[in-house]
C-alpha cells in the first residue's frame, strides 16, 4: 500500500441521505450506519481508507447539509469545519461533494457553493441505479465539462466506483496546498445554474416529467402520510416487528439454550467437579448464557429496524409523529434520538445534540432512558416467558408490543409535564427531506445488524462476567463446603448483604434475591438474568435448557412462610420497575457530558428511579389490596 505524502483530510460534503456516510463506511471500512432522516450524524467522524485500497487517504464524513451558509446544527458543524477549522486536522483544499443523482439540480447548488468557496471539488455520483430503472441516465463527461470537476459514479450498495474515487483523490491530495477558503460569494443564487446543468446532463428526460421512482414515492405517500391511516399503520408495523422478536427468534434462542447449557454441564464434568469447575460452569458460563441466549431477539431488532430505515420509511415515521410531539413540547426531530433510545440510551442522548432549542433538547434528553432499549430486553423476555411459559411466542410478543408503546406514552406523559414546568422558549424549526422509497440490500442490513449486535455483546461482556465472578463467590462463600444448597445460599456474604436490605424490597412483593438482582442491574439492566441465573440455579446440575431451568426455579422459589415470590402482580410489578427505572450509569455519565450538569443528571437517576420504586409498590399493594396475587 502506497500513501499520500501529505495527511490532510479530505472532507466530504453531501445533503443526507446522499449516500455519504456510505460511501465514507466504504472507503474507511468503518460501519458508521447511516439512516434515512436527518440527524443521525451528529459530529463528523475521520478515517482512513483500509488495506484493501492501494493508496492511503485521510477523510472526513461530515454532517448531512444542504447549504455551506449553517442553518442547523448538523450545518453549524460543517462550516466550522471547513471555514474555522478549529480542530487538529489539516482540511485539504480538495473535498467531495456527494451528488444524488435523482436530485442533480438541488444538490449541485452545494457543488457550487463549494467552489465559490475555493475548494476543489469532485464529485461523487449516487443512486445512479435509481434512474437506470427508468431508462435514465447521466452524462457524465458534460456534468464534469459543465461544472469543472472530475465525476465519478459511486454504486453505494456494491462498493463499485470507490477504488477510482480513491485513486484520483490520492493524486489530487498530493498537490493539494494549504488556503484559506473564501466566505464572499457564498450567498449568490446558485439555483437556476444548477437547474440548468441538470437538464443538460440528464439523458431522455423530458420537461415535467417525473422519475418513476419519484411518482412511486409520491403514490406510497398519500398513503403513508394520512394524518389518521399513516399512524394506524405505523403502530400496526411496529407491533408486528416487536411481536416478531419472539416468534422469529424462538428456535435460535432454542438451540443457543441447549448449547450452553451442554457446555455448562460439560465443563463441569471435564474439569473435576471441584470449587474452580463449578466456578467456570455456574459462575461464568451459565449466567453469561442466560444473557447471551437473547442475543438473537436483539438481532432480529436491529434488522427490523434497518429494513425500515433503509426503505426510507422512518423518515416518513418522524414526519408523522412530528404533530404528536408538537403537543407535549417537542418536534419530529426529536423522533431521531427517542427512536435510537430503543436500541441504546448513550447513543440516543448524543443524537440530541441536533435539537436547536435548549427546552426541547433537555426534555428529550431525560425521556430518553423510558425507551425500552436493547439492554431491557434480556429481562422483559424473561419474565414474559415466565408468565407466559408454555403458551404460544403471539402472547409474550403482543405484551412486549404493548411495553414497547407502553414506553413511548410514558416518555410523552412525562415530556409533557416538563414541558409545562420548564421555562417557555420558542420552539426549533423542524425540516425533513423525505427520501426516495428503494428497496433495501438485505446484506448491508445483516451486516450492519450484526455489527450493532456484536457491539451490545462486546459492551454488556465485560460488565456480565465481573459482576458473575463476584455474584459466584457472594452466593458460595464463606460456607462453600455446606452441603445444603439454602443454606449456603442464605449464609453467604450475599445472602448477609440481601437480608439487610430485603425490607426495602418487601413492598414489592419480592425477596432479598431480587433485590440484590435489581441492584446489579444498575451495571447493566441485562445482568438481573444472569444474576438470577446464579442465585436460583446453582443447585442444577441437569442439562435442561438455561431459560426453562431458570423459570422452574423461579416458580417454585418463595419466601419462609411458603408463599410464592414470582407471581403473576409481582413479575408485572417488575416489568413496571424496569419500565420507569433508571438502571444504566453509562446513561447518566453521558448525561451529564451531553447537558454539562450533574445536576441535571443526578436529578434525573433520583427522580426517575424513586417513580419506579414508588409505582411498583403502589400496584403491588393495591392488587393484594383487591385480592389479586
Amino acid at each position: 500500500m502506497s500513501e499520500t505524502t501529505s495527511h490532510r483530510v479530505i472532507a466530504f460534503l453531501g445533503s443526507p441521505n446522499s449516500g455519504k456516510t456510505t460511501l465514507f463506511n466504504w472507503i474507511t471500512g468503518n460501519r458508521f450506519k447511516t439512516v434515512n432522516y436527518p440527524g443521525a450524524t451528529v459530529d463528523y467522524f475521520v478515517g482512513t481508507s483500509h488495506k484493501g485500497y492501494e493508496h492511503m487517504i485521510h477523510v472526513a464524513d461530515t454532517p448531512g447539509t444542504y447549504s455551506l451558509i449553517p442553518f442547523s446544527p448538523e450545518e453549524e458543524v460543517t462550516y466550522k469545519l471547513l471555514f474555522e477549522n478549529k480542530s487538529n486536522h489539516d482540511i485539504s483544499k480538495n473535498i467531495v461533494v456527494v451528488v444524488d443523482a435523482t436530485q442533480l439540480s438541488r444538490h449541485l447548488v452545494l457543488v457550487r457553493q463549494a467552489q465559490a468557496a475555493g475548494f476543489n471539488v469532485t464529485i461523487a455520483l449516487t443512486m445512479i441505479d435509481l434512474l437506470k430503472e427508468d431508462n435514465l441516465n447521466v452524462d457524465l463527461l458534460k456534468l464534469s465539462e459543465l461544472t469543472g470537476c472530475e465525476v465519478y459514479p459511486i454504486d453505494g450498495q456494491l462498493g463499485g466506483g470507490v477504488n477510482e474515487l480513491i485513486d484520483g483523490l490520492n493524486k489530487a491530495n498530493g498537490n493539494s496546498e494549504s488556503f484559506t477558503p473564501s466566505l464572499k460569494n457564498l450567498k449568490h443564487d446558485f439555483a437556476s445554474e444548477a437547474q440548468e446543468i441538470s437538464e443538460l446532463c440528464l439523458k431522455q428526460k423530458s420537461t415535467g416529467q417525473l422519475l418513476k421512482s419519484v411518482q412511486n414515492t409520491e403514490t406510497w405517500d398519500h398513503f403513508l402520510l394520512h394524518p389518521i391511516f399513516g399512524l394506524a399503520l405505523f403502530a400496526a408495523i411496529m407491533t408486528g416487528l416487536f411481536t416478531s422478536i419472539f416468534w422469529l427468534a424462538t428456535p435460535f434462542m432454542d438451540a443457543l439454550d441447549s448449547y450452553a447449557s451442554g457446555l455448562a454441564g460439560w465443563s463441569f464434568v471435564q474439569l473435576g467437579e471441584g470449587l474452580f469447575a463449578d466456578f467456570i460452569s455456574n459462575g461464568i458460563i451459565a449466567s453469561f448464557g442466560a444473557v447471551i441466549v437473547f442475543v438473537p431477539q436483539i438481532f432480529i431488532l436491529f434488522v427490523g429496524i434497518g429494513l425500515l430505515e433503509d426503505s426510507g420509511y422512518l423518515a416518513r415515521a418522524a414526519s408523522l409523529i412530528d404533530r404528536p410531539l408538537s403537543m407535549v413540547g417537542l418536534n419530529g426531530r426529536s423522533f431521531v434520538p427517542i427512536l435510537s433510545g430503543f436500541a441504546c440510551a448513550v447513543p440516543a442522548m448524543m443524537a440530541a445534540r441536533t435539537i436547536g432549542s435548549k427546552k426541547e433538547r433537555w426534555i428529550t434528553l431525560f425521556i430518553i432512558p423510558f425507551m425500552t432499549c436493547s439492554a431491557r430486553l434480556p429481562v422483559y423476555a424473561l419474565l414474559l416467558s415466565f408468565l407466559f411459559f408454555g403458551s404460544k411466542a403471539i402472547l409474550p410478543g403482543i405484551v412486549l408490543a404493548i411495553i414497547y408503546i407502553g414506553s413511548l406514552i410514558i416518555g410523552g406523559i412525562s415530556a409533557a409535564i416538563l414541558n409545562r414546568i420548564l421555562k417557555d422558549e420558542k420552539p426549533s424549526a423542524f425540516m425533513l427531506e423525505l427520501p426516495l422509497y428503494r428497496k433495501p440490500k438485505f446484506k448491508v442490513v445483516l451486516l450492519n445488524a450484526l455489527s450493532k449486535t456484536y457491539g451490545y455483546i462486546k459492551r454488556a461482556g465485560p460488565i456480565i462476567f465481573v459482576l458473575s465472578v463476584f455474584i459466584w463467590l457472594g452466593t458460595n462463600f464463606p460456607n462453600y463446603e455446606e452441603t445444603d444448597a439454602t443454606v449456603k445460599v442464605q449464609s453467604s456474604y450475599l445472602g448477609q448483604a440481601g437480608h439487610a436490605i430485603e425490607p426495602l424490597f418487601e413492598p414489592m412483593g419480592v425477596d432479598w434475591r431480587v433485590g440484590v438482582g435489581l441492584l446489579s442491574a444498575f451495571a447493566a439492566r441485562e445482568v438481573f438474568v444472569s444474576t438470577l441465573a446464579i442465585i436460583f440455579n446453582i443447585t442444577d446440575g441437569s442439562e435442561e435448557q438455561i431459560t426453562t431451568s431458570l423459570i422452574k426455579n423461579m416458580q417454585t422459589a418463595s419466601f419462609p412462610n411458603g408463599e410464592l415470590i414470582f407471581t403473576p402482580v409481582t413479575v408485572i410489578g417488575l416489568i413496571l420497575f424496569f419500565m420507569f427505572a433508571l438502571q444504566c450509569i453509562s446513561t447518566t455519565g453521558v448525561a451529564i457530558k451531553e447537558m454539562k450538569s450533574v445536576k441535571f443528571a443526578l436529578y434525573q437517576l433520583v427522580a426517575m428511579n424513586v417513580a419506579a420504586y414508588f409505582i411498583t409498590v403502589i400496584f403491588v399493594q393495591s392488587c393484594y389490596l383487591l385480592g389479586f396475587h
